[in-house]
């Protein structure tokens, strides 16, 4: 006959030596975590002010004579390594643009009304206190089909800055859309 403490000594043993590494599994898990959240990206100046610009805008954008109003949402994601610009959000043309690090440099990927999606590349300013896209490629263009093509970012204080886009249809560069942001919060 098997006496109960005789069973379990062995059982025991093993329940104790789990027990004893737990605390160093914890705190490899959460040094792993630490790690993988806290991923080096490259902080160039273009990415430091792009970053500026989390917050809530209001905007207007003149063409053809007429002005319009709108509203920009600029939020940081993904921890920390992709910058969210959400024109308009809620409307009929509300048009998302993605910015984050490749590398060196800086992309832009544009979810267009035009339900199509340019991807931009960094390039250098026209001026200074600005940052300034080239479209790269895209996805959802037909040969020909119109697109973005350029963005230039104009910081003009922490609390103003201009977004020029231009659209390139058939071949050809349309007059570039400014739009003029100012900070709500």
């Amino acid at each position: 006959m098997v006496r109960p403490m005789q069973f379990c000594r062995p059982h025991l043993a093993v329940l104790v030596l789990v027990l004893a590494a737990l605390p160093g599994a914890a705190a490899a898990e959460q040094k792993k975590k630490e790690e993988m959240s806290s991923s080096t990206l490259p902080q160039s100046a273009e990415w430091k002010k792009l970053a500026g610009l989390v917050g809530e805008w209001k905007g207007t954008m003149e063409e053809g004579g007429k002005k319009y109003e709108g509203t920009l949402e600029v939020r940081m994601t993904a921890d920390g390594s992709a910058l969210m610009h959400w024109m308009d959000k809620g409307t009929s043309h509300e048009m998302i643009t993605m910015f984050h690090p490749d590398g060196p440099t800086l992309l832009a990927t544009h979810y267009c009304a035009a339900h199509n999606q340019p991807r931009l590349a960094l390039t250098g300013a026209p001026g200074p206190d600005q940052i300034a896209f080239h479209f790269k490629d895209g996805t959802n263009i037909a040969p020909g089909g119109g697109h973005m093509q350029h963005l230039v970012i104009r910081f003009l204080d922490a609390d103003r800055h201009d977004a020029i886009w231009t659209y390139r249809d058939k071949g050809k560069d349309m007059p570039p859309a400014t739009f003029h942001y100012t900070r709500v919060k």
